[in-house]
């Protein structure tokens, strides 16, 4: 979960995040009413293939959420089968990234029963003071079959730094449970100090 460069104070709870580097701010989610600012994780959209990412038993595939809200020529997405799962790099959060939010689909698999109850299962890990890395809920997708905007989560970590300013280098794990598998595509936080 290592971060470099300039220091930041993240306090007694949480590993200071070092290089919190440029913010780069989009409006993904406008069309579904959130005209929020959000931040892509780091190669949040795919595009540069698994770069960034700690794939297991994962793979970058063909095919995009269908709006293209990062880039009207962007082609890839995450294909999670069920059992397996993918980890984010490692990014900067604090109190002012509060909210998770991302484009998935549940895929074929596991049957009429193992479908229904096959659900995307959404954490953040962070590591502690005392070097120790912990994993987090932020939540849960249910089965859709079609391309959705997710829910927007609680990104839970970023209250553990306990000023406005501190930051904590952060991963989101997504992990496929029950009998289907997921895409997922175009990762974002939301930095709303950026409002």
């Amino acid at each position: 979960m290592a971060v470099a460069a300039p220091n930041a104070n993240a306090g007694i709870l949480v590993k200071s995040a070092n290089d919190c580097g440029t913010e780069s701010i989009e409006n993904p989610f406008t069309r579904w009413g959130d005209d929020n600012n959000y931040v892509a994780v780091p190669n949040g959209n795919l595009e540069n293939g698994s770069a960034d990412w700690s794939l297991s038993g994962s793979s970058v595939v063909a095919g995009n959420e269908p709006w293209k809200v990062h880039d009207s020529g962007d082609d890839s997405s995450l294909k999670i089968p069920a059992g397996k799962s993918a980890v984010t790099g490692t990014m900067c959060v604090g109190l002012e990234h509060p909210t998770l939010r991302f484009f998935s689909k549940s895929t074929s698999g596991g049957g009429l029963l193992g479908g229904l109850l096959s659900t995307l299962v959404v954490e953040v890990q962070t590591e502690l003071s005392t070097g120790t890395v912990v994993t987090l809920p932020v939540g849960v997708v249910l089965p859709n079959g079609q391309w959705r905007p997710s829910p927007t989560y609680l990104v839970v970590a970023n209250l553990l730094p306990l000023l406005p300013g501190d930051h904590a280098p952060v991963r989101f794990k997504f992990t496929a449970v029950g009998g289907a598998g997921w895409q997922i595509d175009d990762v974002y936080v939301d930095p709303r100090s950026k409002l």
